[in-house]
């Protein structure tokens, strides 16, 4: 009983009033995210009522899902026509450090992130880094971004020392909020954790691909210092 008095449900816990959602894959048809604009719309419901803010729509950019920026947008504005609800929609995208990127980057074919389009949402391999991952982040800087390494807390083969390192370098921080109820397991709900603690976080994002993970995530219980030390933080 103690313990379940130090937790709360996510639906209860006033977490996402006013949320950003950075981070989330519901473009349809377009990636491995939602794939119908009918639910879409039902996330975008279920936000709506959890009181979500904003959300930035990011699509993945990588060599296996090679989306062109031009043709996002126009399915974008498509959807935006479509929405008539209470939480502003924006587009970017999440771009993969993999072997096209470095071309993309420098023929500016990309989805920045941010009202001033500054920011660079970028991700690598859960298991293994690029081989040149210093010298891309060097590119990206020197191209005028700021790259964000979207949720940190699931490459397998980052520790503490990498994450001081990348911090050390510029790179800023984007947490899957859900990391933090054990959505992806309990090694990375305590690197989540941590990386938190530390104060290394600057965005968060629900890294949403589906209904089920929305009902999973407003479902879960999250422990109320983590809830706060999100509040105080990141949020």
């Amino acid at each position: 009983m103690w313990l379940l008095s130090n937790k709360v449900l996510v639906r209860d816990s006033g977490l996402l009033e006013r949320f950003r959602d950075c981070h989330c894959h519901l473009l349809p048809g377009v990636d491995d995210g939602v794939q119908k604009v009918e639910e879409t719309m039902l996330i975008l419901e279920e936000w709506e009522r959890a009181g979500v803010k904003e959300v930035w729509l990011t699509p993945h950019i990588m060599e296996d899902i090679p989306n062109k920026p031009s043709e996002l947008k126009g399915k974008f504005e498509t959807l935006k026509a479509d929405y008539h609800g209470t939480i502003t929609l924006h587009l970017a995208a999440e771009h993969m450090m993999d072997g096209p990127f470095t071309r993309r980057l420098d023929e500016n074919d990309l989805l920045p992130f941010g009202e001033d389009e500054s920011r660079l949402l970028v991700e690598t391999s859960y298991y293994t880094p690029p081989m040149n991952m210093e010298s891309i982040i060097d590119r990206v800087k020197a191209k005028g971004y700021d790259p964000i390494l979207a949720h940190p807390e699931r490459y397998q083969y980052m520790d503490r020392r990498d994450y001081r390192h990348w911090k050390e370098k510029g790179v800023q921080l984007q947490l899957n909020v859900p990391s933090l109820v054990g959505a992806y397991g309990p090694d990375v709900q305590r690197k989540a954790e941590w990386l938190l603690k530390e104060q290394m976080y600057d965005y968060c994002g629900s890294d949403t691909h589906s209904i089920t993970q929305v009902d999973y995530f407003l479902n879960s219980m999250i422990n109320k210092k983590i809830l706060q030390k999100l509040n105080n933080t990141v949020l």
